[in-house]
């Protein structure tokens, strides 16, 4: 006995963008769990200048996404950037950016961590963002005397309707449970899956939430279960994964 987990004990369905998706993904399959992937959002990034960092004492990113767009528009690598979580500072190391720091947790944290790191004197801050935005963290800075410009260098474009193969799987009562890492994309969800005629299918589903809020989106549909990660991050998402894992395979 090897100790691995057997092979797909649970079908999820991963919600994410997919560059997002496809790491969550791999991590799913060494638990045991097959994945469809089936993103609420398309990432397009905005061709254009790269944004001014003159005098910009810290880049911050709330997502991955915030990353990638900020590495693809503009070269410069040796500004601090500062990640909301462990997942996007992770990003910021493997784009090559030197100095990265991690709040660890969600846009409350990613504020606080930069109050307690960052003198507002010392220079502006520019927040790289979508053109939504989830949080005020701009609002939360301000008030401790920094000044924050918001640079949009990406789109997030809402899925239009369910794949066949998510739906068909739905329908037919393959999915065990469905991972939410945001309210935008949980809302999305929620939308499609009543269009495609499918609420009632998530009588047969657990929904696993990495925040309340990304699970009070998902209040219009009956799921068979709903709970939210106590780590707002990828890892507290499989963590919250486990016992159902457990129960499954009877450990």
């Amino acid at each position: 006995d090897s100790g691995a987990p057997p092979r797909y004990a649970l079908r999820a369905i991963a919600t994410r963008p997919r560059a997002e998706a496809e790491g969550l993904a791999t991590a799913l399959a060494a638990r045991g769990i097959d994945t469809i992937i089936e993103p609420m959002l398309e990432i397009r990034c905005f061709a254009g200048p790269p944004p001014d960092i003159a005098g910009v004492r810290a880049v911050l990113c709330t997502s991955a996404n915030g990353v990638r767009a900020f590495a693809r528009a503009c070269p410069e690598r040796a500004v601090p950037l500062f990640a909301v979580g462990e997942a996007t500072a992770a990003r910021a190391h493997a784009e090559g950016f030197a100095h990265v720091e991690s709040a660890g947790g969600a846009v409350g944290d990613l504020a606080r961590l930069v109050v307690e790191r960052l003198d507002p004197r010392a220079g502006r801050l520019l927040h790289c963002t979508g053109n939504a935005v989830a949080g005020n963290l701009a609002g939360e800075l301000g008030a401790a005397g920094f000044s924050v410009e918001r640079a949009v260098l990406y789109e997030a474009r809402p899925a239009a309707a369910l794949s066949r193969t998510t739906a068909a799987a739905l329908a037919a009562g393959c999915i065990d449970v469905a991972l939410f890492f945001s309210p935008r994309t949980a809302a999305i969800f929620v939308r499609l899956a009543a269009a495609a005629g499918l609420a009632a299918a998530m009588r047969r589903v657990a929904a696993i939430s990495i925040s309340a809020a990304a699970d009070a989106a998902l209040t219009p549909l009956i799921f068979g279960e709903r709970h939210i990660a106590r780590r707002p991050d990828q890892a507290g998402i499989l963590a919250a994964l486990d016992p159902m894992i457990a129960a499954r395979c009877g450990r």
